[in-house]
């Protein structure tokens, strides 16, 4: 019996084992960008705080600079490919043992 269940968790574990390859690559890129697009986000908002006294559309920059930056949705990526990877290991395991 669990022959059949390790014969059908295969398939899965290939397809998983690709999709997190393929999503930690693009990770690191998507990562690469949006800490680049942080840092002009957060230097448009300093602007805007002092050369145009604007502190709305500063705030609002700031906000946008910190969901880009790595703590904010980037965290949370990475946080769901942590996932899937600890899934991918728990079915390897179950798989091999």
């Amino acid at each position: 019996m669990r022959l059949i269940f390790k014969s059908f968790a295969l398939p899965f574990l290939l397809v998983l084992s690709l999709l997190v390859a393929v999503l930690m690559f693009l990770f690191d890129v998507a990562g690469w960008l949006l800490s680049l697009t942080s840092g002009v986000l957060a230097l448009i908002a300093v602007g805007l705080f002092v050369l145009q006294h604007q502190p709305v559309g500063g705030v609002a920059f700031l906000v946008l600079a910190f969901l880009l930056s790595p703590y904010g949705l980037p965290a949370i990526a990475e946080f769901i490919i942590s996932a899937l990877d600890g899934l991918n290991y728990s079915l390897r395991r179950f798989i091999t043992g």
